[in-house]
């Protein structure tokens, strides 16, 4: 992946963009944009201080924020939109946030492996069908669109990117892009 440099029309897709451009290339854009700040965000971080918890009030780790985004990558794109949910990632059965907190023998090289089989994974799903296709949340059957799901995704990312700033700052003095 090349190094984005936010706000520069030579490397950050969001910029360079034409003024008019369309819904789906707009949304795709966007998201993409959050994906690579995740990357950006936990770049040259060994695995210990991926799997740190270095803010005392949270039990938050940059490689718990990524396999919780594997996660939603997956539930929303595979189990909503293609409606066809392969399963959990991981045990959820004692801590609905196991991906959050169950990283004590988690790596980066695998946690980002795992995180990017899903967002590849989310992409061939979404590339696939239009912006108005309709899948149904497992078990509630609640109704979303691929249009809905993109906007979601981009909103998700950006909530926890918020949250992977603080943590790495408390990691290493880093903050912002």
């Amino acid at each position: 992946m090349s190094t984005v440099v936010p706000g520069d029309p030579a490397t950050d897709r969001r910029f360079a963009l034409p003024p008019a451009a369309d819904e789906r290339t707009l949304l795709d854009t966007f998201l993409d944009f959050q994906r690579d700040a995740l990357v950006r965000k936990c770049a040259g971080r060994s695995d210990e201080q991926l799997r740190s918890r270095p803010v005392p009030s949270s039990s938050l780790s940059l490689l718990g924020l990524v396999r919780h985004l594997a996660t939603v990558e997956r539930w929303y794109f595979q189990g909503v939109i293609a409606e066809a949910f392969p399963g959990d990632l991981f045990d959820l059965t004692d801590d609905a946030d196991a991906p959050f907190h169950d990283v004590a023998d988690a790596t980066g090289a695998e946690t980002f492996a795992l995180w990017g089989e899903q967002v590849a994974a989310s992409r061939r799903i979404a590339a696939a069908r239009s912006l108005d296709a309709i899948g149904r949340t497992p078990g509630t059957g609640a109704e979303r669109s691929l249009r809905w799901v993109l906007t979601h995704m981009t909103d998700e990312y950006a909530r926890h990117l918020g949250q992977a700033d603080i943590l790495r700052e408390a990691i290493d003095g880093r903050t912002g892009e």
